[in-house]
């Protein structure tokens, strides 16, 4: 019994980084970015890669300079990376960190053009174009996919629906 509370029982670092995220979302970064570095050292680098993987990525989002946004979405990314199996069968909802990759490569791609580095920028989103394929037809999934057409457009790649086409008409 006290197994399946456990595994019923949300994740309360998941539950943190989701509350300071709202935090950030409301306009105060500075102190999103105060609290998410709070708990990143409360974790550390030898932390469940879920948590660090989640807590980079929107590390990242809260940075002032370029360099430390792609140091944080690279951290992020090596952190999905160390994600195995059975490391996943470890969290409740894991799987959606697979749904992650198509942002985390998107925002490496970002952070490559911002820092003027394009062949690094077209090579990530390559990698986020192939990984959003196997995202929903949800809102999330449209999102990103819309992201990645945008940016691909900006570095005069693709056309305006890449070959995913309009919504409603993806093959």
């Amino acid at each position: 019994m006290a197994e399946r509370q456990e595994r019923t029982a949300p994740d309360a670092v998941l539950t943190r980084i989701g509350q300071v995220v709202m935090l950030h979302h409301a306009g105060d970064r500075e102190e999103a970015r105060h609290r998410l570095l709070d708990l990143w050292a409360e974790i550390g680098e030898i932390g469940h890669p879920l948590h660090r993987c989640t807590l980079a990525h929107y590390l990242a989002d809260t940075q002032d300079e370029p360099a430390d946004e792609l140091a944080w979405d690279l951290r992020a990314l090596t952190a999905a990376e160390e994600l195995t199996d059975d490391r996943l069968a470890e969290c409740d909802g894991a799987p959606a960190i697979r749904a992650l990759y198509p942002s985390l490569h998107l925002n490496l791609a970002a952070d490559y053009v911002k820092l003027g580095r394009s062949e690094a920028a077209r090579s990530h989103l390559r990698r986020a174009r192939t990984a959003a394929r196997e995202l929903a037809e949800d809102s999330y999934g449209d999102g990103v996919r819309a992201a990645i057409s945008r940016l691909e457009l900006r570095l005069g790649e693709g056309d305006a629906f890449g070959d995913w086409g309009p919504p409603g008409q993806r093959p």
